[in-house]
């Protein structure tokens, strides 16, 4: 993750171990300290961040503070820190970890502090005896009072943003944009908007937007559905710089904080929705970051066999140039071989770039946005070379003969999409989600796509 919005802002970048690459311990929200063992060893010279914070110390003249030489020893100071003038006053305590041995730390098993020195059992439930940690050992409560956001919808931005996560991401996808699987599900930033908002503001189901408040804008793939507030839209918290050009959330959200905690009011900026002029849409599957200097609109996600997905839209027409444009984005080498096709006609373009026999990317446009499913292309990536039929068969951008379109993938699990579940369900064979799962396995994984197969049923 050398690549990112926080490392572009630094001057030095060390390479640092990765979540199940460095030992340690987690403590989670509900108090509970867990050893973290390593499953996987460091790539190249990637280091924890122990070890770089006390190298970096030590350099700079303070290997006095900075002897560590191993995750145990960091710990016990750490428990003894929390011991340090603390007779009972402070909730946050190990006394009763601070004198662990390297074998006992080793052996640790999840405990929920505070944990006192009379006892290693920690402690369950807090507070049982009636007795907090004030002064006077009572309970200091902090009451809410009431009021009103502090940026209200107008006539020039009408609508209210909410923000939040989707289903298969987490934060920022540090870790969960590494999985090709949970990217299949939704691959784009997007804005949820009510049909009559839409239709208000002139913006198209599965268009682009511009979303534009006081503090920024971004652009997003529009999405219209009835399940949406109206006078409200819902827009992800997931993407960065990182995987988008101008898909970052945080870029729109207003400055407010909530008082006593610092909170953000992420969940109420006034915000204004213009429809995006696009000449053409398409996609790009690459082996390599895409050149995208050229391109207005791009998203990626991390595809199978080692390749990503690009979808791109933008408002200059380049026809009769695209060739020249294509050849630069995807980084076309004189030795290699080209394959093009272009409707001069329709304005779609398709182009694939070989070098020794491998597929190294493929690009498809259309001005219309209706391009072919990149499943079957993707699987291309995983072929050392290319046979004759998937040669012929590559701009067509699918296999011979007739093929299922399976549509948006529901179910990242088993990998079902969209079409193929309606399908099932017109046909009189899935009729209940428990159906849908005996004859196609949706929903009977981790279990997180049930609520939109209960949606599908319902649209029928």
């Amino acid at each position: 993750m050398c690549h990112a919005d926080t490392t572009a802002l630094g001057h030095v970048i060390f390479p640092a171990a990765s979540w199940g690459e460095r030992e340690g311990t987690v403590t989670n929200s509900e108090r509970c300290i867990s050893r973290q063992r390593a499953f996987l060893p460091p790539p190249g010279e990637a280091r924890p961040d122990w070890w770089i914070m006390g190298e970096v110390a030590r350099r700079m003249g303070y290997e006095h503070g900075f002897s560590y030489t191993n995750p145990a020893e960091i710990f016990q100071e750490h428990a003894q820190l929390s011991a340090y003038r603390n007779e009972g006053q402070r909730d946050f305590d190990l006394t009763g970890l601070s004198q662990l041995k390297p074998g006992e730390y080793e052996r640790l098993e999840p405990i929920r502090w505070p944990v006192q020195a009379e006892s290693r059992q920690g402690t369950d439930r807090m507070f049982v005896d009636g007795r907090f940690y004030t002064p006077d050992g009572r309970a200091r409560l902090v009451p809410v009072r009431h009021r009103l956001p502090e940026n209200s919808p107008d006539e020039r931005y009408p609508l209210v943003l909410n923000t939040g996560r989707i289903r298969d991401q987490w934060h920022t996808m540090t870790r969960t944009g590494r999985s090709p699987r949970l990217s299949t599900h939704i691959t784009e930033p997007f804005a949820e908007i009510h049909p009559l908002d839409a239709t208000q503001l002139g913006v198209q189901d599965n268009g682009l937007a511009r979303l534009e408040t006081p503090w920024g804008q971004m652009l997003a793939r529009v999405r219209i559905t009835r399940d949406q507030r109206q006078g409200s839209i819902f827009v992800p918290m997931h993407w960065n710089d990182h995987f988008a050009a101008s898909g970052r959330v945080d870029a729109l959200v207003n400055p407010v904080v909530d008082p006593v905690s610092g909170e953000p009011e992420f969940k109420h900026t006034p915000v204004r929705v213009l429809p995006q002029p696009c000449a053409w849409e398409g996609f790009a599957l690459v082996r390599e970051d895409l050149d995208t200097q050229a391109v207005d609109y791009w998203v990626r996600s991390l595809g199978q066999h080692g390749c990503w997905r690009y979808r791109l839209a933008g408002a200059a027409e380049h026809t009769g140039a695209w060739s020249s444009w294509a050849r630069t984005c995807l980084g076309a080498c004189p030795d290699d071989e080209w394959l093009e096709y272009q409707d001069g006609g329709t304005g779609r373009y398709r182009a694939a770039l070989i070098r020794q026999g491998r597929l190294v990317s493929c690009l498809f446009i259309d001005p219309t946005g209706k391009l072919p499913p990149w499943q079957w292309l993707e699987g291309l990536f995983a072929a050392p070379v290319l046979d004759g039929a998937s040669r012929m068969s590559l701009l067509a951008g699918r296999p011979p003969g007739v093929v299922e379109d399976q549509g948006e993938i529901v179910c990242s699990c088993f990998q079902v999409g969209r079409k193929r579940i309606l399908r099932a369900i017109r046909e009189g064979d899935a009729l209940t989600v428990e159906a849908i799962g005996g004859k196609l396995n949706a929903g009977t994984g981790c279990g997180s796509c049930v609520p939109e197969l209960k949606r599908l049923l319902a649209s029928v």
